[in-house]
C-alpha cells in the first residue's frame, strides 16, 4: 500500500513497539511518532492522530484531553463496556487486542480518502490544499475553538462552514457575526439580546446572536478588526460559556463552539496592545492557515472549470463550455492578489462578455493581460535552468491532463515511470 502522505502518530501505550511494527508492515510512513505513558510530555500540535491504550489506568482523562487536539483511536482487550464507553467519550474508533494489520490500515485509509467537503469555492488537488482538507477533518472531530488566518479572498468562511458541517453540531445553527458591522452602541443588544422593558423602546424580549447559536457554532468574521469593547464582551462568553441579557436577572448558559477568522497578524496586534492576549489564546486552540492562490497555482484549472459551471447558466443566449488554452495560461501567469474571490470575479465577468462558447484572452480584464507575461531575468547555472524548464513542462502537462499521470506522460513523450521519477525528484505532489 502506497500512501500519498506520511503521518505523525502519538501512541500512548506500553505496547508502542507492537504498533510500530504493524505500521511498518502495512507501509505507513511515520513523519513523527512518540510512544509515551505521560500525555503531558507530548506537544499535541505536532500530531495527526493518537492511538490510546485503554487498558491503562486513567485512560478516560487522557482521552478527554487528547480528543480536543486530534482524532483518537482507542484500543484494548475485547471488553464491550469499555469499548462503548471510549466511543461515548469521543474516540473515533475502537480496535480490539491483539491488533490486526487490516484494522489499523483501515483507520489510516479513512484519513487518506479525499475529504467530502463539497462547499462552493473549496476546491483543489494541490498538496497544500490536501493538507488543509485533512486539518478541516481533524478540527471537525474536536469541539475546540478554531482561528482561521489567511489573506482576503482565500475562503475563510467556507472553511469555517466546512468544519461546522463535518462536526457533530452540523444539525444546529451556524451563526456568522460580521465583527466590523456591529457598532459598540448596539454590541450588547446584538450579541446578547435584551429583556422587555430593559430600556426605552424595549417592548419585547429579544434573543441575541449568541443565544441563537446555542448547540451550534458562532463564526466571528474579521475578528482582528474589532474594538476593545467587543473583545471584552465576547471574552467572558468564550471563557465561561455564559452571558447576561440587557436587563436580565441572571446569567444564561450556552453551549457554543467559536470559530474566528482574520487577515491580520494577531500576534503582532497582541504585542502592540490592540488585541487582548487572553482572547487570542482562547480562540487560537486550533490554528488553520489558508494558502494564497499564487502558492497553489496547480489548482487554478480546477477552480476555473468550477466557476464556469457555476456561472455559465447566467448567459441565456449561449452555452459557455470552457476556456481556451491561451486564456488559461494568462490566468496561470497572474499573481491573484485577491485570491480565489478575484478569480471567480474574473470568470463571471468573462462569461458575461464573451461572444464564443469558450472564454478567450480577449474576454479577460485588460489589467490581467498587462501583468501576465512580465520579462524574466534568468539567474543560476545551466543545470538549474534545465531543471526549472523541466518543472514548468511537467506542471503544464499535469494541468492539461487534470492530474492524470499517464496522460501527462503521454503529452511529455516519456514513459509513466520516467514521469513518476521526475515528480519524486522535483517533489511535485499530485
Amino acid at each position: 500500500m502506497v500512501f500519498l502522505r506520511s503521518f505523525s502518530v502519538l501512541v500512548i501505550s506500553e505496547e508502542a513497539d507492537k504498533l510500530y511494527n504493524i505500521f511498518d508492515s502495512i507501509g505507513i510512513t511515520l513523519r513523527k511518532s512518540t510512544g509515551t505513558k505521560n500525555v503531558k510530555s507530548a506537544n499535541f500540535s505536532l500530531y495527526d492522530i493518537a492511538f490510546l491504550d485503554i487498558d491503562a489506568e486513567g485512560w478516560e482523562k487522557r482521552l478527554m484531553e487528547l480528543k480536543q487536539y486530534m482524532p483518537v483511536v482507542a484500543f484494548g482487550k475485547p471488553e464491550i463496556k469499555k469499548a462503548v464507553e471510549s466511543m461515548k467519550l469521543g474516540a473515533i474508533d475502537f480496535l480490539q487486542k491483539p491488533l490486526k494489520n487490516e484494522a489499523v490500515l483501515e483507520i489510516f485509509q479513512k484519513f487518506q480518502e479525499k475529504p467530502e467537503v463539497e462547499i462552493p469555492g473549496l476546491i483543489g488537488i494541490s498538496k497544500i490544499m490536501k493538507d488543509v482538507y485533512c486539518n478541516i477533518r481533524k478540527a471537525a472531530l474536536t469541539d475546540s475553538n478554531v482561528l482561521i488566518t489567511g489573506e482576503s479572498g482565500t475562503g475563510k468562511e467556507l472553511v469555517a462552514r466546512a468544519i461546522h458541517n463535518l462536526s457533530e453540531r452540523k444539525e444546529n445553527p451556524f451563526i456568522v457575526i460580521n465583527c466590523t458591522a456591529i457598532p459598540d452602541s448596539l454590541l450588547e443588544s446584538e450579541l446578547f439580546g435584551f429583556e422587555k422593558g430593559a430600556f426605552t423602546g424595549a417592548n419585547y424580549t429579544k434573543k441575541g446572536l449568541i443565544e441563537w447559536a446555542n448547540q451550534g457554532t458562532v463564526f466571528f468574521d474579521e475578528i482582528g478588526d474589532v474594538s476593545p469593547l467587543f473583545q471584552t464582551k465576547i471574552l467572558r462568553v468564550i471563557q465561561e460559556g455564559e452571558f447576561i441579557k440587557i436587563g436580565g436577572p441572571h446569567s444564561i448558559k450556552v453551549d457554543v463552539r467559536f470559530i474566528a477568522a482574520t487577515n491580520k497578524d494577531l500576534i503582532k496586534a497582541c504585542k502592540e496592545g490592540s488585541f487582548r492576549e487572553d482572547l487570542f489564546y482562547r480562540l487560537n486552540v486550533i490554528h488553520l492557515e489558508l494558502p494564497p492562490l499564487r502558492s497553489r497555482k496547480e489548482d487554478i484549472p480546477f477552480l476555473v472549470e468550477f466557476f464556469i459551471k457555476k456561472h455559465s447558466s447566467k448567459r441565456k443566449d449561449i452555452h459557455i463550455r470552457g476556456i481556451t488554452e491561451e486564456a488559461l495560461d494568462t490566468l496561470m501567469n497572474y499573481s491573484f492578489p485577491g485570491n480565489v474571490r478575484e478569480l471567480e470575479n474574473i470568470i463571471e465577468r468573462a462569461i458575461a462578455f464573451t461572444n464564443s462558447t469558450e472564454i478567450t484572452v480577449k474576454d479577460l480584464p485588460t489589467y490581467l493581460l498587462k501583468t501576465s507575461n512580465p520579462k524574466k531575468t534568468l539567474h543560476g547555472n545551466l543545470r538549474e535552468a534545465v531543471e526549472n524548464f523541466e518543472k514548468e513542462l511537467i506542471w503544464s502537462a499535469l494541468q492539461k491532463s487534470r492530474g492524470n499521470i499517464s496522460k501527462a506522460a503521454e503529452l511529455l513523450g516519456i514513459h509513466r515511470q520516467q514521469l513518476q521519477r521526475k515528480l519524486k525528484q522535483f517533489k511535485i505532489a499530485t
